[in-house]
């Protein structure tokens, strides 16, 4: 058989290009297509033009049957025409196996199947791949060339590869597509009334915390809100006065009980809002400014009205955006009393059935008086990310939705819903065919994790033996059960900046010794590593008069904060050093560059020692650890091991870093890459020097939680890993099918090569091979 000299002959760079760069490229087309058939006639194209071939096919699986959906090469009109069996044909023969077809000469197949006016019959060679997901055949791919030729086993590699890849996509366009048609399809009572059926969209959002909730639609009401009270004439100063204090009082005792059952259902961190409401409710110049407007004669309702509205809009045009959620906890505070003065007692909200809940805008209170075990998921109108409301669903696991516009306008009580916050979607009364692919999908989260839960109290092990160590990432104190659940071996990192940013001022020192205390003892006989107090960038404390600087991620945050702020900081230590004799605990300061930085630190735990053992207590040995999250770190490595008994990579703050690309910014998102070649070295770097050192090394951050990279450290030689919780099984689960010398061949393979895309690719096509 005659054969042209393959592309990738002796050429492993072109072969690269054409994989990784594909791929790459498929992800942009995916952005800039509109709908499903043009998205998968780019496809076509793009792989075509890259494999350098003269067809490629996409065929659909559509009711028992493959459906030609997108081609080039073949004649345009067999697109929606050419409808095959599911063993009809090498395009059959492909999905029924289940496998790749590699034939020369098709026609001489015995499987081959002729198509009238196809154009099938120009070409001398067939490549069938067949694209699946999660064991659901989605179609299948065929690659065609005029010329005889036979596939080499590297080109196959790297088309399975993308069609791995293909499969998902091509699976959420078909979905989307599906999607788009339903909410565009009117009803016919929409019709008739020419307006939109409330009942039949799809509203879209922000992600507040991931997953799917399927089911019946809750809606809350605004009652008693600050905007909705209406002035009135009072019957006297006096009067109204003497209304003011006993709604006051009312106001603190449901404050107070509203703090009891967040305490009680996920733990005092959770709680603490409330406690920072029952301050403000004491503030006696908010006090007063109501009181001075009663004496001008203003009414009671007016005057908390005119006052809490006041301190509302001031919060809104604060800069930051933790000040500037606090508006909702003013508004809070101000419902509350004004249902005090009219005589109103909330009460837990008892959810008839298990919904959707639905509201404008939930403030601290609603969400504790709701009934959390009937609660599917939450939809906001208010796209408050940082709002209690939300820490509070992330803490219970409750899908949430934030910032969909019209939402009450838009859905009527007890109209199905499906919230789908991961890709910000929210289906109102969906097709039926939406709702079993979302029943589908769901029962076949539900079994991953089941087959999973497995994995809960099984060693992080590979397949010939190589322990690592998973431990958790944790904020709140409701993150331990979590962290439990999950068989979490101890915590990696404690970030302790949440319990100071859920109060109105700062906690002492007993207060912060019985959060740290109490996060020990739910780790026992395992480490808890404590970070020390990390604000400033992105995390602000209301209370705290910080400068306002034109860039805060290079300017006064972490270490420097709390070294500038000594009084502080020796509070914080004495607490964590006191929690420490009830456990393993390591002690760690964050975004360290020098050695005076960390010098200056063990001299605060030194005269914290001191101060607790004048005061009778026996403190233990704790270990104190760095985090290295900015370029000096990496340099310094060598010199900061002769201060520290070990260090935790920072990856998202060291990436951000390392590039000069803004985590948080959209406009500089591609740019931030955590398989950057520089990104891998520094890690690299920094595995040799604590190897040599004999120093420990745990790797923190998004980064761990990425199987994908996560492969490729094991590789390199890390063994201890801080996760998010739920992402401890499925971590298991694929270290388990792997071999460590696999694991290394990999990282040395990547380590070698000059881009980001062609080491995402080359780790994908591993662990595809490697199942």
């Amino acid at each position: 058989m005659v054969q042209p000299q393959s592309f990738y002959d002796n050429d492993d760079a072109k072969h690269e290009r054409i994989g990784l760069a594909t791929l790459e490229d498929i992800s942009k087309l995916i952005l800039q297509s509109r709908g499903l058939e043009q998205t998968l006639l780019n496809i076509v194209r793009l792989v075509a033009d890259r494999m350098e071939t003269e067809a490629c096919s996409i065929y659909l699986c559509e009711e028992d049957r493959l459906v030609l959906r997108a081609t080039i090469g073949l004649s345009p009109e067999s697109v929606g025409r050419i409808s095959l069996g599911l063993s009809e044909g090498l395009i059959g023969y492909t999905a029924e196996t289940r496998s790749v077809v590699n034939v020369g000469e098709p026609q001489s197949h015995p499987r081959f199947h002729y198509v009238v006016n196809s154009n099938e019959e120009l070409y001398h060679s067939f490549l069938g791949i067949p694209l699946s997901d999660r064991q659901r055949l989605i179609g299948v791919m065929a690659i065609q060339t005029v010329e005889p030729r036979e596939f080499s086993a590297i080109e196959i590699s790297t088309l399975t590869t993308i069609g791995f890849q293909l499969s998902s996509i091509v699976h959420s366009a078909h979905l989307m597509d599906r999607l788009q048609r339903d909410s565009a399809t009117p009803s016919s009572s929409a019709l008739a009334s020419k307006t939109t059926d409330p009942t039949s969209a799809m509203l879209k959002g922000e992600l507040g915390f991931g997953g799917v909730a399927m089911g019946p639609a809750y809606l809350i009401d605004e009652h008693l809100g600050v905007a909705e009270i209406g002035d009135y004439c009072p019957v006297s100063p006096d009067v109204e006065l003497e209304r003011f204090a006993e709604a006051v009082e009312k106001a603190k005792i449901e404050t107070l009980c509203l703090e009891k059952r967040i305490a009680q259902k996920l733990g005092e961190d959770d709680a603490a809002i409330f406690h920072s409401h029952l301050m403000i409710l004491q503030d006696r110049v908010l006090i007063d400014k109501i009181r001075l407007l009663i004496q001008d004669g203003r009414s009671a309702t007016v005057a908390i009205k005119h006052v809490i509205s006041e301190y509302v809009e001031t919060f809104r045009q604060m800069e930051d955006p933790y000040l500037r959620d606090r508006a909702t906890d003013m508004e809070d505070i101000g419902r509350r009393l004004v249902a005090g003065m009219c005589g109103q007692a909330r009460e837990v909200i008892q959810l008839p059935y298990a919904a959707i809940v639905v509201a404008k805008q939930l403030l601290p209170s609603d969400i504790a008086l709701l009934d959390h075990a009937r609660i599917l998921g939450l939809v906001l109108e208010a796209s408050d990310s940082n709002g209690h409301a939300v820490i509070v669903a992330k803490s219970l696991g409750i899908p949430t939705l934030i910032g969909v516009a019209g939402a009450t306008r838009r859905i009527e009580a007890g109209v199905e819903l499906i919230l789908d916050s991961a890709s910000g979607s929210l289906h109102i009364q969906p097709a039926d065919e939406i709702r079993r692919e979302y029943q589908r999908l769901e029962l076949d989260g539900r079994r991953q994790q089941a087959e999973l839960q497995q994995y809960k109290d099984r060693a992080a092990v590979t397949l010939d033996g190589t322990k690592v160590k998973l431990l958790a990432n944790i904020g709140l104190l409701s993150d331990v059960a979590i962290a439990q659940q999950y068989g979490a071996e101890g915590v990696g990192l404690y970030r302790t900046e949440l319990p100071y940013m859920a109060r109105s001022s700062f906690p002492d020192r007993q207060t912060q010794y019985q959060i740290y205390s109490s996060v020990v003892e739910g780790f026992p006989n395992q480490t808890v590593t404590i970070r020390t107090l990390d604000i400033g960038g992105d995390k602000m404390l209301p209370y705290f008069d910080a400068p306002k600087e034109l860039n805060p991620f290079l300017g006064w945050r972490s270490v420097r904060v709390s070294l500038d702020q000594r009084e502080m900081f020796l509070a914080q230590i004495e607490a964590v050093l006191m929690a420490a004799t009830h456990g393993d605990v390591r002690l760690m300061f964050p975004m360290v560059t020098n050695m005076e930085e960390i010098i200056a630190c063990k001299e605060v735990v030194a005269e914290a020692k001191q101060n607790l053992a004048a005061q009778g207590w026996e403190i233990p040995n704790v270990p104190l650890g760095v985090m290295v999250e900015v370029p000096a770190a990496i340099m310094m490595a060598d010199h900061f091991a002769d201060e520290v008994d070990f260090f935790a990579l920072g990856t998202n703050d060291l990436i951000q870093y390392l590039l000069a690309a803004d985590r948080g910014n959209p406009a500089v998102h591609h740019y931030y890459d955590s398989l950057h070649p520089a990104v891998l070295s520094a890690i690299a770097h920094m595995v040799s020097v604590t190897g040599r050192r004999g120093k420990g090394l745990c790797i923190c951050g998004e980064m761990a939680s990425d199987p994908e990279c996560f492969a490729i450290l094991v590789g390199m030689g890390l063994r201890e890993f801080s996760v998010s919780s739920p992402s401890i099984f499925e971590l298991k689960a694929m270290l388990g099918k792997l071999k460590i010398d696999q694991l290394c061949e990999l990282a040395a393979d990547v380590l070698k090569l000059s881009s980001g895309k062609q080491i995402r690719a080359q780790v994908a096509k591993f662990l595809q091979s490697s199942g």
